[in-house]
């Protein structure tokens, strides 16, 4: 089976390169669709061929005003390109849309020139506008139409598009988010002060939804324990950081994997307090790197703390947050049985061999519908 992996902006290369690896290892030849990685290198290539086809002159820009400027410019003449270079494939599995409200109108057909089937996929990584403007969800719903199959990562995600959407069930089915593979030995220097008391860790794009004010909120209270955020702001967090305690310490630009694999290795516990979510990369980074998680009520979370790798706590609420962490800053038993869990999670039902039988099974499913009918109808 010839797969066809897209994500224009290479927003989630390690996600990308986790499931490219694990379909081909499972006998598909698998293709990414991507463009350069705008803050690092990409992983290499294992058993699939990576095309950087698009956004090629805006990685030549300087600063990210002109990489969006010319991103612009290019992304429809890319999307036609990817149009003729879809037609090799049997299966088209977008991950992202760039420019949800035009690329609706360049995906490539659902059937060859010949008449055969071409499935149309859709990872909803983000399932709907978070802050929607009038008429974007109606506009979302039209998109998610022009697809055989929607796939999301918890079943929170799937009540959610059929509910407020009014998708067809039979359109959107769950595969989970997998284990991002276990992070290479710690090599770099930790950018945070050294510590011997115990470290909390939020890491990730730092973004409103996610609850940092909350955070900052319940530690306020806490004194004998770290707080390290680490992450590239996408608001402005000048008055949180202003306010944060002396145990509070930030380092707010990207963070490659070498300091990554230094941060993972020295934290006790990984704390994602969001407001709303469906499932977070992050979260399946600390799954694979075996760390607990302390995780809010919100979307997909709770069915990933079932496995007993997170704990949880009702979102938005400072002070059921604070009493978490106390009491599990004070059971490094409780912590370790957490980590050991979550690698069992990571070995399981949560490996990436289990997501791409899943994935491969879908495929199938849709290329053995009736030429005549519509299977995700």
């Amino acid at each position: 089976m010839h797969v066809h992996i897209v994500d224009p902006s290479a927003y989630t290369p390690p996600y990308d390169h986790a499931l490219c690896t694990a379909l081909a290892a499972a006998g598909a030849r698998v293709e990414l669709y991507t463009s350069r990685f705008a803050y690092g290198p990409a992983p290499e290539p294992e058993g699939y061929e990576r095309r950087e086809l698009f956004y090629r002159a805006a990685r030549l820009a300087h600063g990210a005003c002109g990489r969006r400027l010319l991103k612009l410019i290019e992304h429809v003449p890319d999307m036609v390109a990817y149009r003729r270079a879809a037609r090799a494939a049997e299966v088209v599995h977008f991950q992202w849309l760039t420019v949800q409200h035009l690329d609706g109108h360049l995906l490539p057909p659902r059937r060859s020139a010949g008449g055969e089937r071409r499935p149309l996929l859709l990872t909803a990584h983000d399932i709907l506008p978070r802050e929607p403007l009038p008429g974007q969800r109606e506009a979302q719903r039209r998109l998610y139409d022009r697809f055989d199959a929607i796939v999301v990562h918890s079943a929170h995600g799937r009540a959610r598009l059929i509910d407020e959407l009014g998708l067809d069930p039979g359109t959107v089915h769950v595969i989970p988010h997998g284990a991002l593979p276990p992070l290479s030995p710690p090599s770099g220097a930790i950018p945070f002060p050294e510590t011997e008391r115990p470290v909390v860790l939020f890491f990730g794009l730092l973004r409103p939804y996610k609850g940092l004010d909350l955070l900052l909120e319940a530690f306020s209270g806490i004194a004998d324990a770290e707080l390290w955020i680490a992450g590239m702001p996408r608001f402005d967090i000048s008055a949180l950081r202003a306010g944060a305690a002396s145990n509070v310490h930030f380092r707010t630009s990207f963070i490659g994997e070498e300091e990554l694999s230094s941060l993972f290795a020295r934290a006790d516990l990984i704390v994602l307090p969001y407001r709303e979510i469906d499932q977070s990369g992050v979260a399946f980074t600390a799954l694979g790197a075996g760390l607990p998680m302390l995780l809010s009520d919100a979307g997909g979370f709770p069915e990933l703390a079932r496995t007993g790798a997170a704990r949880t706590f009702p979102a938005g609420d400072a002070a059921a947050l604070a009493g978490a962490l106390r009491e599990l800053l004070a059971d490094p038993a409780a912590l370790a049985q957490m980590g050991a869990r979550a690698r069992e999670a990571a070995r399981g039902e949560y490996s990436w061999g289990s997501i791409a039988a899943r994935t491969l099974e879908l495929y199938d499913s849709l290329l053995s519908a009736d030429v005549g009918e519509n299977p995700a109808r």
